[in-house]
């Protein structure tokens, strides 16, 4: 019998990328639907039917124009902390992530819930875990973690992250939990990492997500989140995950799937099918965007710039629309 966390509803080559700019006119439904689009700065889709529509950049007309459904079901994404890190990228990403912090109090709604994926910590030091815990805690709101490849570098190999996160979760921290009508799976993707290596699930975790998809209904919400993307951003630098098809194969039969990731350190999108991906701002640095630097690895952007590459994610579900309605908020 599949094991899940209680349920709280009662309470390919290097992509085309658009940088910071909506899909052009002259592409077809289809061409769109390929490419990936790269917000350095905030941007809000919209998700109907599985098609994310850009209504500009936040504060643009067209954003302000967008409606929020008072019976909405809202939660928040942050991502890739890094806590402990200390280079040119970003020498204080304890003050960034605050900013971030404040981002999700500022919110005109206050959100259900907070998914972190991953990267919490920079070098998985008990130090570093206790501050992510002071300060993330600070919300007051439930939040629920994956672990990054930097959260499970400990001399324990990722001990340290189940001692802290591990309750009630399943092999090395996946889980999954009920809110709101909607069904969360969080899955773990950076065990026996290696730089510029595919993420991998691993036959273990794979056979756990079909059994505990077995008793989801069709019209089920499926909201999915772990490190690294579960499709191939670019495989030239690690950006994917080596046996993400086959977890896909198991929502194909959902109307409605979300896929969040970090890993990255900037916002992409990607459709397939029912399924939406979405890759997340970090709040510590910025990355760059694929394949536009020899390697990944934190990018120096001039000061007065990094706070418009870093940020943070909300999203809603509403039950007349199919698919989550994501809005970026740089901290800028």
């Amino acid at each position: 019998m599949s094991s899940s966390r209680s349920d709280r509803s009662a309470s390919p080559a290097a992509p085309s990328i658009a940088s910071g700019q909506p899909p052009s006119a002259g592409l077809t439904r289809r061409q769109a639907l390929g490419c990936l689009f790269w917000a350095g700065t905030g941007a809000l889709w919209a998700m109907h039917g599985g098609v994310p529509r850009w209504l500009g950049a936040i504060g643009d007309a067209n954003a302000a124009e967008a409606k929020t459904d008072a019976g909405a079901f809202r939660f928040v994404q942050i991502s890739d902390s890094h806590i402990g890190f200390n280079k040119a990228a970003n020498p204080d990403p304890l003050l960034t992530l605050n900013l971030a912090l404040d981002k999700v109090r500022a919110l005109p709604e206050r959100p259900a819930l907070m998914l972190h994926t991953g990267d919490v910590t920079h070098l998985s030091k008990p130090a570093e875990f206790d501050t992510a815990a002071q300060l993330i805690g600070g919300l007051g709101l439930p939040t629920f973690y994956v672990p990054g490849e930097h959260d499970v570098i400990d001399e324990g190999a990722g001990r340290a992250w189940l001692d802290r996160y591990g309750k009630d979760t399943q092999g090395a921290g996946w889980y999954s939990f009920d809110d709101h009508g909607v069904h969360f799976v969080g899955l773990v993707n950076v065990l026996d990492f290696k730089p510029g290596g595919l993420g991998r699930l691993g036959a273990a975790q794979l056979a756990w997500l079909a059994d505990d998809l077995k008793a989801v209904g069709d019209s089920t919400p499926v909201v999915v989140f772990a490190h690294i993307p579960l499709w191939t951003v670019y495989a030239d630098w690690g950006w994917g995950t080596d046996d993400a098809a086959q977890a896909l194969a198991l929502l194909k039969r959902f109307g409605s799937v979300t896929v969040l990731n970090g890993h990255i350190h900037q916002t992409l999108q990607k459709v397939e099918g029912n399924v939406s991906f979405h890759t997340a701002y970090s709040t510590a640095y910025p990355q760059p965007a694929p394949g536009t630097a020899a390697s990944p690895g934190p990018l120096v952007v001039p000061a007065e710039q990094l706070r418009h590459v870093l940020g943070v994610r909300s999203l809603q579900l509403t039950r007349t629309a199919p698919g989550a309605q994501l809005t970026d908020y740089p901290l800028a």
